[in-house]
């Protein structure tokens, strides 16, 4: 799913594009993707883009009538700049937005229309779909600490829960957890002041290094290369490859559709976390550190 340096990326490529642009029309090829009937979409049609705005992990925007339009992408949804009036070809083809000058097509990949748009028909009510998430690049560290610490719960879970900190997803915690030197299931309520600390500036850092990097590639292009894997990542996406800060094979936590990538020597101290479905299968033979895992793969 695209987080927030990614939809920073979009908004960046975006505005020279869209802001100030009439949208002359919106052509919507699958009948799951428009989530509101009211307003109707035809009412944005010749509109002037006035704003652009991100939502977590949504993109707003604010026409000059006073009403809204709002992209979330979910896990497989991607934007792209095409030339005026871009057919939309095959069944990944869900709407354009049509410009003068380029038609801003929305794609998802897979089976499943997770994607969805929106109509609002002024700000407040556009407003009332933010999850309520922090910022944590607006927020000071006991702004940041106090959002996390409400309720008791894992640091993986907090970092990715809408409603405590805006735009963060699966990708970023990994690397935010990995830059903090912190476990992923560690609880909010149970970290020490310096560990406080060391996470707060972790995730400015993270985030402010990714926006930086993907808002650079967007100067030179369109974002077309949106994904949740980069090979510059420490720890996301790389399980069984070497740590970049202490070179020992990264691990993951897998459960339903996602996993949780960690490295056991900088953030767990040794410790391998149990998998949910091979921690069940192996039972009391399920290594706790590194050298058993070692021992259980040489086997």
């Amino acid at each position: 799913m695209p987080e927030l340096p990614d939809i920073a990326a979009y908004l960046s490529a975006l505005e020279p594009r869209v802001l100030g642009k009439t949208l002359l029309s919106v052509r919507i090829q699958s009948a799951f993707l428009l989530r509101t009937a009211q307003p109707p979409v035809a009412s944005v049609e010749g509109q002037e883009v006035r704003e652009l705005r991100r939502i977590g992990k949504r993109i707003a925007f604010g026409l000059d009538n006073g009403e809204w339009l709002v992209l979330h992408l979910m896990i497989a949804g991607r934007l792209h700049w095409r030339a005026p009036g871009a057919k939309l070809a095959g069944r990944n083809s869900l709407a354009a937005f049509d410009f003068a000058d380029g038609s801003l097509v929305l794609t998802e990949a897979g089976s499943k229309r997770r994607a969805s748009l929106h109509v609002f028909a002024d700000e407040a009510a556009m407003e009332a779909i933010d999850p309520g998430g922090i910022d944590v690049l607006a927020s000071s560290l006991e702004e940041f600490r106090a959002a996390l610490m409400a309720e008791n719960r894992t640091l993986k879970r907090a970092l990715t829960d809408p409603r405590i900190l805006s735009g963060i997803g699966n990708a970023y915690s990994d690397e935010i957890l990995h830059a903090a030197r912190l476990s992923p299931i560690a609880l909010t309520q149970q970290l020490g002041p310096e560990e406080w600390a060391r996470m707060y500036s972790a995730t400015r850092q993270v985030l402010t290094e990714w926006i930086a990097r993907l808002g650079a590639e967007a100067q030179g292009g369109f974002p077309e290369g949106v994904t949740a894997f980069r090979k510059e990542m420490a720890v996301h996406g790389r399980y069984g490859l070497p740590c970049p800060r202490c070179a020992k094979p990264v691990q993951r936590i897998r459960y339903a559709d996602n996993e949780t990538n960690y490295c056991a020597e900088c953030q767990t101290g040794g410790r391998v976390l149990a998998d949910r479905s091979l921690s069940r299968l192996l039972g009391k033979d399920w290594p706790r550190t590194l050298d058993e895992l070692e021992g259980l793969r040489r086997r």
